[in-house]
C-alpha cells in the first residue's frame, strides 16, 4: 500500500486523490476562482503553485510535466490540454513577473448548509507585487546601531567644536571692528 500523503485524504485511494486534485486545478485555471471545501483548497494550493512555477519557465519540458499532472486517461485529448494551454498562454502572462510565489489566495466563506462543511474560495492572484526593501542580516543590524550612535556623537561633537570656533571668530571680528570704530571716532575728535 502506498504511503499516504500529508494532510487530509481526499478520496478512497491515491489515484482518486490525484484525479480530484487534477480536476480542481483544471477548474481553477479555467475559472480563475472556485468555491470548495477548506480541506480540498488547502491540498490544492501547493499543487497549483508548483504548476504555475513550472508554467512561468515556459519551456516544452515544463509544459509536458504540467500536462502530465493535469490530464488523466479520460480527458487526455480534451480538457487536460486545454487547461495547459490556458495556464501557459493566458494565466501566466497575467501574473506579475516579480511575484516569487503566493499565486493563490484562500478566502473563508460561510459553512455549507447541508453538512456545515467549512467552505472557502480559492482564486489566482494577479495583482502587482511591491518591491520590498532588502533586509540586512541580524549581525550587521546589531553592529550598525552602535556605529550609528558613535557617528552621531562624533558629528555632534564636531558640530559643537565648529560652532564654538565660529562663535570665537565672530567675537574676534566684532571686537576688531569695535576697536576700529573707536579709533576712527577718536581720530575725528
Amino acid at each position: 500500500m502506498p504511503k499516504p500523503s500529508k494532510g487530509p485524504r481526499l478520496g478512497a485511494g491515491p489515484a482518486h486523490e490525484r484525479k480530484i486534485l487534477a480536476n480542481l486545478a483544471k477548474s481553477l485555471i479555467e475559472h480563475r476562482s472556485i468555491r470548495t471545501t477548506e480541506a480540498k483548497a488547502r491540498r490544492l494550493q501547493p499543487y497549483i503553485e508548483k504548476l504555475i512555477t513550472k508554467a512561468k519557465k515556459g519551456d516544452i519540458h515544463n509544459r509536458r510535466m504540467v500536462a502530465r499532472k493535469l490530464s488523466t486517461q479520460v480527458d487526455k485529448y480534451t480538457r487536460g490540454f486545454d487547461a495547459v494551454y490556458t495556464l501557459f498562454d493566458e494565466v501566466v502572462p497575467d501574473l506579475d513577473p516579480n511575484r516569487q510565489g503566493g499565486y493563490t489566495r484562500i478566502v473563508k466563506l460561510p459553512a455549507r448548509r447541508g453538512d456545515n462543511a467549512p467552505m472557502v474560495e480559492i482564486s489566482l492572484v494577479t495583482e502587482k507585487v511591491e518591491a520590498k526593501a532588502k533586509v540586512k542580516p541580524a549581525k550587521e543590524e546589531a553592529a550598525q546601531p552602535e556605529q550609528a550612535e558613535e557617528a552621531k556623537e562624533a558629528e555632534t561633537t564636531e558640530e559643537t567644536v565648529e560652532d564654538a570656533v565660529q562663535t570665537q571668530e565672530d567675537s574676534e571680528e566684532n571686537s576688531e571692528s569695535a576697536e576700529a570704530e573707536e579709533a576712527a571716532d577718536s581720530e575725528e575728535k
